[in-house]
């Protein structure tokens, strides 16, 4: 059994909002600690002595394992704290909830990373507004997509939530990135299964526990 965590994360990154949603959700204690990626915290030597890939989650338990990437990361929890089960018991199941994941996690998130949207304005010389379009482009691409996928579930994983109806792995996904769609103002219509989940994620206490207004780092 693990003792208190410490988890490096950013109250805005949307990786580090699936981890606390899979920590909440599963009712464990840890220690936040904040990296702000605006400041460019991350890229400081003593997190880099952390974190190999500079990156932000970065979960570290009390015998010193360091666990980078979110995915990762809710997985181990998942294995390490069974229940609530975050993956469905059955191998089709699971493999489905995963694929949902990572709809959301590698498909649109890269595309509206911090370091990428900066070099598109450093590197590519891209204005304001046209980083903006480009962004809202394909989150609106990917999570059409998503809203496709939920229409095809089979009967078993209709329900609630991305599956079923407890929140999964794909939840935990799903609300960062609708909270950075609204963020950046992306055209979320046409997507009412997908909205509807993501209400049904924010009723629940454990999301809204979560949530970047409710981090100790938060911005006003």
């Amino acid at each position: 059994m693990l003792g208190r965590m410490k988890l490096y994360n950013y109250f805005r990154s949307s990786a580090s909002f699936r981890v606390r949603i899979a920590l909440a959700l599963k009712g464990l204690d840890y220690e936040y600690l904040p990296v702000h990626l605006a400041r460019n915290e991350h890229l400081a030597p003593e997190y880099a002595a952390r974190s190999r890939d500079g990156l932000v989650p970065l979960l570290e338990t009390d015998t010193g394992l360091r666990l980078s990437q979110s995915m990762a990361i809710i997985e181990y929890l998942d294995e390490t704290h069974p229940r609530p089960a975050l993956l469905p018991a059955d191998a089709a199941g699971r493999a489905q909830v995963r694929a949902l994941a990572q709809s959301i996690a590698c498909e649109i998130h890269p595309l509206n990373n911090l370091r990428v949207l900066r070099y598109l304005v450093r590197d590519l010389k891209l204005d304001e507004d046209a980083k903006n379009r480009w962004y809202r482009h394909w989150v609106r691409e990917g999570l059409l997509a998503f809203e496709r996928q939920l229409a095809a579930r089979p009967a078993d994983g209709q329900g609630a939530f991305c599956w079923g109806d407890a929140p999964t792995l794909a939840d935990c996904c799903l609300v960062p990135q609708i909270f950075n769609a609204q963020r950046f103002d992306c055209d979320l219509s046409g997507l009412p299964l997908t909205l509807a989940v993501h209400e049904r994620c924010m009723a629940l206490p454990a999301f809204q526990r979560a949530q970047p207004s409710a981090c100790p780092d938060a911005e006003a």
